[in-house]
């Protein structure tokens, strides 16, 4: 059964706004009281908060999908609905936000970092947000946005100041729990460790966490083994422990080529350049050990190593590698910036100065692209004929029809507002005149009910191409 989760897919859907509420406020004497519906309430958040109780990603890929509560919708006699209730997820320290792309979002270190995964929807305007001098009574309100859906992808790296690396069966796991209290698994076969385990060390006064890194072998940057998987949990630490088997019973290998095959493997991994190395010796208490760390130790040396004779098992040699790590790790700290409260990064999305685009595509359709003309879209109710109508004289204002004679649209072009996979399409009538002038009876939009040649000349095409398909469907020569 997995216990140990350090990569999931997480489906994060924030909540929808409600809608705002078409009303007239009624009372004895006094019929029509002017407009009073209510605005809908904010969808809620999907946030991930770090928390350090928090230490694998195991119970969201047992329960991907994940989704806030939806903002009510508003009421008469001006009550706005209530808000959506936010949704927040704890992660492990150490927690890296990235989109299916594999773009970095965020980066999640420090308890209480927070970061929005998906933002809630708008709520929706009421009529009687909506009333203005020149419309004194809207028969409409606006709808609530839908929230914020994303895949995003979770990978946790491990927040440790030691990593021990290795081949499999070097000794790793019997280390770190000579060193600390973790009570690793330890076997007599490889591959024995499966997932990173955590163990805190105190040497003197300095108290540091160590990570038994899993085994890693030939070709682990490119994906062989485990060590994929797991060569991200040293990316964080301060220093790195080379365990070296010096009673390894293969014949093919030797601590320096052991050596030597994961420095080749970090360096193609990437970004460990810099990251201070220390040789540990291992199981030195089995004289053939002890021999061979004498023989090869003056050539780790030369080579600019500490090294260290140690066994786990006779507790060898550890006192002295944990007070050399620990000073270490006090230089490290000494040397990084006082650590600051959280701090929330706002980082706004680049927009046109226009607000808007227009192209005109392949198949003769002009697309309007923009964030209010889409948001504009998504907030109204189509089966309301004035409503309709104010959005209408919401993108003259903009200045979408003066676009669009530009690009060298007429009467009867199609127009899609939105995206290809979401958008709204219509054909395309100036608007001569725009205002509250134009209204009728709450509710209705004269402008809706003129005559449109171009739209009736093109449905008639359409109809008669129809009937042409369906002649020929039937006709049989034979």
């Amino acid at each position: 059964m997995t216990t140990f989760v350090d990569r999931v897919e997480l489906h994060a859907a924030a909540g929808n706004g409600g809608h705002g509420v078409a009303s007239v406020h009624r009372e004895k004497f006094k019929p029509l009281g002017g407009p009073d519906g209510g605005n809908g309430g904010r969808g809620g958040d999907v946030i991930l908060v770090v928390e350090q109780a928090v230490t694998t990603l195991l119970d969201y890929h047992h329960h991907p999908h994940r989704k806030a509560t939806n903002g009510q919708p508003g009421a008469g006699d001006n009550r706005s609905g209530k808000d959506g209730q936010d949704l927040v997820l704890p992660v492990p320290d150490g927690t890296v936000v990235l989109d299916k792309a594999g773009n970095v979002l965020a980066d999640l270190v420090g308890q209480g970092t927070t970061f929005v995964a998906g933002q809630g929807g708008r709520g929706g305007l009421g009529n009687a947000a909506l009333a203005s001098a020149r419309r004194k009574a809207p028969g409409f309100a606006l709808l609530g946005e839908p929230g914020e859906s994303r895949d995003i992808v979770l990978e946790l790296k491990t927040v440790a100041d030691v990593a021990l690396v290795g081949y499999p069966s070097a000794g790793k796991s019997s280390l770190i729990s000579a060193l600390s209290a973790a009570k690793p698994k330890i076997a007599d076969y490889p591959f024995t460790t499966l997932v990173p385990n955590l163990g805190v060390v105190t040497a003197g006064s300095t108290v540091y966490t160590i990570a038994d890194v899993p085994g890693l072998i030939p070709g682990a940057s490119e994906g062989k083994g485990l060590g994929l998987d797991f060569l991200r949990h040293v990316e964080r630490c301060s220093v790195l422990v080379h365990v070296l088997d010096t009673a390894t019973l293969e014949s093919d290998r030797d601590p320096v080529s052991d050596l030597d095959m994961i420095e080749e493997e970090l360096r193609l991994y990437g970004g460990l350049e810099n990251r201070p190395r220390i040789v540990a010796l291992n199981k030195v208490d089995i004289p053939d050990g002890q021999d061979l760390a004498e023989m090869i130790r003056p050539d780790l040396e030369a080579r600019g190593y500490r090294v260290f004779e140690v066994s786990a098992v006779a507790h060898k040699g550890l006192n002295e590698l944990s007070y050399a790590l620990a000073g270490i790790i006090a230089e490290a700290r000494a040397t990084q910036p006082k650590e600051e409260s959280t701090r929330i990064v706002i980082r706004p999305k680049a927009v046109d100065d226009a607000g808007f685009t227009v192209t005109v595509e392949e198949d003769g359709i002009y697309r309007v692209r923009g964030e209010k003309p889409e948001r504009w879209i998504r907030q109204t109710d189509f089966n309301n004929d004035e409503a309709v109508g104010y959005l209408a004289d919401r993108l003259n204002r903009l200045g979408v029809e003066d676009a669009l004679r530009k690009a060298g649209a007429q009467a009867g072009d199609g127009v899609a507002i939105g995206a290809e996979d979401n958008a709204v399409v219509f054909d395309w009538e100036p608007t001569m005149a725009a205002g509250a002038e134009m209204l009728g009876r709450r509710g209705e939009d004269h402008r809706l009910e003129a005559p449109r040649p171009a739209a009736t000349r093109r449905r008639e095409r359409e109809s008669e191409r129809d009937v042409a398909q369906r002649e020929y469907d039937e006709f049989d020569p034979f």
